[in-house]
């Protein structure tokens, strides 16, 4: 990054330690922080947006969006989160190319299934084989995203059946008493009351997030996680910038951002919390009348 960079053999002192911290490979560590950030700005809303919809189903009276949101809740749960990362990205992946297999190649003859390979035909790969390296890595990111919003997306769904179960359902029959269709109260009466109950447990679920991302690494993910492990291992002669094993000081970095990002987070979810309170019939709002 600075002229005086050219030869790190000459170097030393802060000189060394500048343009170290400012080579190729931490300027990229840096952007992954960035992609941190992203995973969650992303993922939480879209977790949201899964979790809403599961819980809406498992209230529905048509006993098959009902069963199909129970179940959604009950499976995605109940399978570890590792074993889920593992394996279900695998299987998204392969399920977009079967199926853009079947529209791109429909006189494709060979089996798909080869033993253990699974074998489309080159028009249906993703990304393209001949794709730029930054088509990988976008596609890469979006399964992360997709694969965190449905595990997460079903933590949020039993949060919000349990606070939409927490209005009281005095509520609901008085707004349909003064005329109000059932999907009216629904959106006016029982959606603004109930984020007040499911905010402890997505406040909750938001903290497990933040502490899953190192998930990332395991979906082919260049995050910080698996740059702190590739920079902070001992360097010999053969690289730039020797060192020994700095492994604790980058991993003491991370704990840092991840110990600030949780503190924000806090700070944030009681100002939300705060808000949510004014009005309703709950020790904080009763707090707040005071």
């Amino acid at each position: 990054m600075f002229e005086w960079c050219a030869d790190p053999d000459t170097l030393e002192g802060f000189a060394w330690v500048a343009c170290y911290l400012t080579n190729g490979k931490h300027l990229t560590a840096y952007m992954s922080f960035g992609t941190v950030m992203l995973l969650l700005a992303i993922t939480a809303p879209v977790s949201l947006a899964f979790g809403f919809a599961g819980a809406t189903a498992a209230r529905s009276p048509v006993a098959p969006l009902r069963w199909l949101g129970k179940g959604y809740t009950a499976i995605v749960r109940g399978v570890p989160d590792i074993v889920f990362f593992l394996f279900f990205v695998i299987a998204l992946d392969q399920g977009f190319e079967w199926m853009r297999h079947q529209v791109l190649c429909p006189d494709w003859t060979e089996p798909i299934r080869q033993g253990s390979d699974f074998v489309v035909c080159p028009a249906a790969k993703l990304p393209l084989s001949n794709a730029p390296q930054a088509v990988h890595e976008v596609y890469g990111f979006f399964l992360a995203v997709l694969t965190f919003a449905i595990v997460f997306g079903a933590f949020a769904a039993n949060i919000l059946f349990g606070a939409m179960r927490a209005v009281p359902r005095a509520q609901m029959e008085t707004a349909e008493a003064y005329g109000m269709s059932h999907r009216q109260a629904f959106w006016r009466v029982l959606i603004p009351q109930m984020w007040i109950f499911a905010l402890p447990g997505l406040s909750n679920l938001w903290m497990i997030l933040v502490k899953a991302t190192p998930l990332l690494f395991l979906l082919g993910v260049e995050d910080i996680v698996y740059w702190a492990r590739e920079l902070g291992g001992s360097k010999g002669p053969i690289f730039d910038y020797p060192h020994p094993d700095w492994s604790l000081w980058y991993f003491s970095a991370l704990l840092v951002f991840y110990l600030g990002l949780t503190r924000v987070s806090e700070v944030v979810l009681g100002r939300i919390t705060r808000k949510l309170s004014h009005g309703q019939a709950t020790v904080a709002g009763e707090a707040l009348r005071g």
